[in-house]
């Protein structure tokens, strides 16, 4: 259907979609874009529809303060980096480099943003093999491949022929984090379910996972607010 803006300060565009198996309208605010979809049932009238939006306008203006706005990725943007904020630099030399407060990353300015995915990215497959490694180790399985994309819905999976996949933006996270993931997708090497026996293998290998587990819950959706 036609997108629709609810008006106010800022307007907040809606997008419309009918649904046969809707029984009432119900509202949703991506994380990873910031998207409001208003699903109605297939023969309800528009007019309810954005009736009943206007009337949860408060509630959707809270959800997106909370989301925060979109950061493109360019010189004096602060993006995290194993947890902690750096301020990204322009700089000089060819190699991108990384330090305590900021990210220095050379070239054109307007490829900045591309070229640090591409270093984040390469960092975040070192890390991350390092880790499946030793968990592997520990598991006393190995796996077969590790693949990086930069996945929308899950954090890492597991094929039944021990191949590794793993979005690139973990290495924003706290390293904790990061190792925690490593080893879920690891654990699945031994358990291709999330059963019980399948916990025990990541406590085994990995130790208490509800906190980094927690953090991802809580902070893991505004990783992609990062426009690079």
């Amino acid at each position: 259907m036609k997108d629709h803006v609810l008006p106010g300060n800022p307007p907040i565009p809606l997008t419309l979609r009918r649904s046969a198996r809707a029984r009432r309208i119900s509202l949703r605010i991506s994380q990873l874009d910031g998207r409001v979809t208003l699903t109605m049932p297939k023969r309800l009238a528009k007019r309810e529809a954005l009736d009943f939006a206007e009337a949860k306008e408060d509630w959707i203006r809270q959800h997106l303060a909370a989301r925060g706005a979109d950061v493109v990725v360019a010189p004096g943007a602060e993006i995290p980096v194993g947890g902690k904020m750096l301020r990204v630099t322009a700089g000089q030399g060819r190699g991108v480099r990384i330090g305590e407060a900021e990210i220095t990353v050379p070239g054109a300015e307007e490829s900045i943003g591309k070229r640090l995915a591409a270093h984040l990215r390469e960092v975040a497959r070192d890390r991350l093999a390092g880790a499946c490694d030793d968990y592997a180790e520990r598991l006393g399985r190995p796996y077969h491949r590790l693949t990086l994309r930069d996945t929308r819905s899950r954090w890492g999976s597991c094929t039944s022929d021990g191949g590794l996949m793993f979005s690139w933006r973990l290495i924003m996270t706290p390293p904790e984090v990061l190792n925690y993931v490593a080893a879920h997708e690891v654990a699945h090497l031994a358990q291709m379910n999330h059963s019980p026996a399948f916990w025990a293998e990541v406590t085994r290998i990995y130790g208490d996972y509800q906190a980094p587990r927690q953090w991802l819950r809580d902070h893991g959706g505004g990783l992609h607010r990062y426009r690079f």
